[in-house]
């Protein structure tokens, strides 16, 4: 018996309403399926534009996201997905005694069957004429309804002319699916899998096609966007204030020297030396430097502060996330910089040993979430000290003595305090790969990380690519707004020199 396990559960003909063999697909109505094998149901360019001016969700995603993709996700926990499994169960149990009854009941065969034709053509391409013919002459309705009256409808051979085909026609992902139900010899089982291959084959088509249109919904989804904004603007002139004010203090923050991060008694032995060279050089501004610095501050907007852009309005619950995740991979950083610091080079030298800490603090701040950082870092500092303890032992290297493991446990609760000189250092260099992010691009922002990051490397590529794509998103949207705003801004001889230097 197979078992064809995905992370994408497909629809499976137990979903039926109307009775044990009646089969639909999602997003499919009757008039649909009555067209379907003259008209196999493709991916239109007007299907989309209407689905994402519809949804303004959808059309933020796919216009950011370049891997955005369709899934469709039940967990198998919930009660909907046990009920589910049990249904599908139900369905090839009835389809098994039918199939065994002397003489053999066909109906519901005969209704998978037609599905499955269905679902093949639908994965054709309009000029694949040739393999259309064939399936539509080798899953005749009319006639396997003949060869069923009579008892002689072959549904094993017809399962393996169905498995030919899919080798055809999936992706090279699905090779190795297809090629494990070459192995299934049990009919019942064969056809079930056939059935949820065949789901994520149609899942592979509709995220081809999303792919393929990509940047036709890109520069729909800017355009959809800049005119729902300048039809408010028109009704309500002073729609951009807010978005001024948050340019006019990035204009400010970069012709102000930063602070010097504060070095207490209780901090840890790091250096704290401040990162932010670019904003000490003499450079002018440039309308690319204020909207970096605009977006980096986005990520430390004070919450009760309501006068938020107007133009990021659609994107604050996407930067709220991120500042989430920032905050967070500081506190790690923080942790795994002070434990390496008392466990010597041999023992941070193994990436099962990081892996291990990062796991064991990523898994307590979620379960502290909603508790204070002190609680939180309390019990980080126990189990990263025990972790060293054990390890240390394990590698036959010298513990930690009792002063020193105090001393770790000390630095690691003090991590709490905003003013922690370790976190201060931290965080302004997470901030500062943002930024050059926005400049150079993620790959290379990772080719040279600061001391202490090097650590959270795969944590800080996927949130550096997560803000490049929302503010790029975002500028593109609003980037003619923000031009017109930034002329009063930057001095005009600044604007000049800019430009004579990126000629």
């Amino acid at each position: 018996m197979l078992y064809v396990e995905e992370n994408v559960p497909v629809k499976d003909p137990g979903d039926a309403e109307s009775g044990p063999c009646k089969l639909e697909t999602p997003g499919q109505t009757q008039e649909d399926k009555s067209n379907l094998e003259d008209h196999p149901p493709l991916l239109s360019v007007t299907g989309l534009i209407n689905t994402v001016n519809d949804v303004s969700k959808m059309s933020n995603e796919t216009g950011m996201k370049r891997d955005f993709h369709m899934e469709e996700v039940l967990p198998q926990s919930s009660l909907e997905g046990k009920v589910k499994e049990k249904m599908h169960n139900a369905f090839w149990d009835h389809l098994k005694e039918q199939l065994s009854a002397t003489p053999p009941d066909f109906s519901c065969a005969l209704e998978l069957l037609k599905e499955i034709k269905e679902i093949l053509l639908s994965l054709l391409l309009p000029r694949q004429n040739r393999l259309r013919n064939e399936i539509e002459e080798a899953l005749n309705m009319d006639i396997l309804k003949e060869e069923a009256e009579h008892g002689a409808l072959n549904v094993p051979h017809l399962s393996k002319y169905i498995l030919n085909m899919m080798t055809l026609l999936c992706a090279p992902v699905r090779d190795e699916a297809v090629q494990k139900l070459e192995n299934v010899t049990d009919s019942i089982w064969l056809l079930r899998g056939i059935f949820q291959v065949l789901g994520l084959m149609k899942m592979d088509m509709v995220n081809y096609t999303i792919q393929s249109l990509q940047p036709h919904l890109q520069e729909h989804s800017i355009q959809h966007e800049r005119a729902k904004f300048q039809e408010r603007l028109n009704k309500q002139p002073s729609l951009l204030d807010h978005t001024t004010k948050w340019l006019t203090q990035a204009v400010a923050d970069l012709t102000t020297l930063p602070p010097t991060c504060p070095d207490t008694p209780d901090s840890s032995s790091v250096s704290c030396t401040s990162l932010n060279e670019a904003a000490n050089s003499p450079e002018p501004l440039s309308p690319a430097m204020v909207l970096s610095q605009g977006f980096l501050n986005l990520l430390l907007w004070d919450p009760e502060n309501e006068e938020f852009p107007e133009t990021v309005l659609m994107d604050r619950t996407r930067l709220q996330e991120l500042e989430s995740q920032l905050h967070q991979l500081t506190i790690l950083a923080s942790v795994l910089l002070v434990a390496s610091s008392f466990s010597g080079s041999v023992l941070f030298g193994s990436p099962q040993f990081v892996d291990k800490l990062k796991r064991i603090t990523k898994a307590l701040m979620e379960e502290f979430n909603s508790k204070s950082e002190e609680a939180m870092l309390m019990t980080v500092s126990e189990q990263v000290s025990q972790e060293i303890h054990r390890s240390l032992k394990n590698m036959g290297l010298v513990s930690l003595s009792s002063d020193n493991t105090a001393s770790l446990i000390g630095q690691l609760q003090n991590i709490a305090k905003k003013e922690n000189c370790v976190r201060s250092v931290i965080d302004q260099r997470i901030h500062l790969f943002l930024k050059c992010c926005l400049v150079l691009g993620v790959q290379r922002s990772l080719l040279d990380l600061p001391g202490g990051l090097t650590l959270i490397e795969a944590e800080l590529a996927e949130l550096g690519q997560k803000f490049v794509n929302l503010t790029h998103h975002n500028q593109q949207v609003f980037g003619p707004y923000y031009t017109e705003i930034l002329r009063t801004l930057i001095p005009p001889r600044q604007a000049l020199e800019t430009e004579a230097q990126s000629v």
